[in-house]
């Protein structure tokens, strides 16, 4: 156990971490299995041990920051069990069509009261967008940071009144609704969330729009405009190809597909084994050269915006919203899912402040914008 201590401790002189330290972002060890777990199980064991209550971080955020900014996450993993994993994902396809609904499942049905505490107001499960031009980024609400995510979209592909748009991934129709009361348009949503589609069919019952329970190669209809929103993470790197050909035969010929997708700054074939686990099943990141191949031939690649520190911010404002009400939550939930989501959210707010992940919002033509597409920010 103490040689397992010290090659832990061997790998942090370098991160400005130091176990049991007096720092806000030094782990606190409760329980010495803690270092054979980590070096045995990679992040699942940091993962679970934490969720265990093995040990404590004030600042977790900045531990994994910190973590991640000196790679640890590429010295301390099972090589061997990653390449089975992958080899596995390669086989079975994690994101094939008969898995599609298990997302919804496992991560968005587990209580719209949590996502209610959670979010903005209009349960905007993406990353805001704090650099808006109207509003100083030290003033702005969460709030205010989705409406102008949401504004910054619609002007993106020149959203117009009365044009018929589809939301891949809808989630609880924060976009389509705010896409048919603000610009007047026709929105469709779908999702494979029963209980977004129940919420939201609630939240929008006064506008113009539907929202439909099915997986995105089923859609048979023409849009205007298409945009799908953090939906691609749950796609696949095998059927990357098949999701860019529904959307292109989907969208009409002088319309813009939007796709707003975290992404890598690798090409990788899986995801981190604890969010696999515990968070999102199925999913995996994209990387550019990844999301390149899946448009070639199909679509002109007009515009690529990356505001993935956006991510940081929006992270943190929603583990205040969970702390602050998790007291009226609670008794829905037990401890352990407490201390996961909380991991959750402060690990990946590491991770973007890190800029291990990226968020980009790329928008597509079917054959190049006449005259030239004009970026909007």
């Amino acid at each position: 156990m103490q040689k397992e201590k010290s090659i832990i401790e061997s790998l942090l002189p370098n991160t400005g971490i130091t176990i049991n330290g007096n720092n806000p972002c030094d782990p606190q060890i409760h329980n010495e299995k803690f270092y054979g777990r980590v070096l045995r199980q990679g992040s699942l064991g940091l993962g679970e041990s934490y969720m265990d209550g093995w040990w404590d971080c004030e600042k977790l955020d900045e531990f994994f920051h910190k973590v991640l900014s000196a790679d640890l996450d590429h010295k301390v993993k099972d090589d061997f069990g990653m390449a089975l994993k992958i080899a596995i994902n390669f086989v079975l396809n994690a994101g094939r069509k008969s898995k599609a609904f298990e997302i919804g499942q496992k991560h968005y049905d587990i209580g719209n009261d949590l996502y209610r505490v959670m979010l903005d107001k209009r349960l905007t499960y993406t990353c805001g967008h704090w650099n808006s031009p109207s509003t100083s980024s030290r003033s702005m609400t969460l709030d205010e940071a989705q409406e102008a995510k949401l504004d910054l979209t619609c002007r993106k592909i020149g959203l117009k009144a009365e044009q018929k748009i589809l939301d891949i991934g809808c989630g609880w129709g924060s976009f389509v609704g705010f896409a048919a009361e603000k610009y007047k348009a026709n929105a469709l949503g779908i999702t494979v969330s029963k209980e977004q589609k129940i919420l939201a069919e609630k939240l929008y019952k006064d506008l113009p729009i539907e929202i439909q329970l099915q997986d995105y190669r089923n859609i048979n209809e023409k849009f205007d405009h298409i945009v799908s929103l953090g939906m691609f993470e749950h796609v696949g790197y095998k059927n990357y190809r098949t999701y860019m050909q529904v959307v292109h035969k989907a969208l009409k010929d002088d319309g813009l597909f939007l796709l707003h997708t975290i992404g890598g700054n690798r090409s990788v074939r899986t995801t981190d084994p604890w969010i696999e686990k515990y968070i999102f099943p199925n999913s995996m990141l994209p990387s550019i050269n990844q999301i390149s191949k899946s448009i070639e031939g199909l679509f002109v690649m007009e515009d690529w915006h990356n505001f993935g520190t956006d991510y940081d911010k929006t992270l943190m404002s929603w583990h205040e919203n969970f702390e602050n009400g998790w007291h009226s939550i609670k008794e829905n939930y037990n401890d352990r899912f407490y201390r996961m989501w909380r991991y959750y959210l402060l690990a990946c707010a590491g991770s973007f402040r890190a800029r291990k992940n990226q968020l980009w919002q790329i928008v597509l033509s079917k054959k190049g914008v006449s005259g030239g597409y004009k970026s909007i920010r």
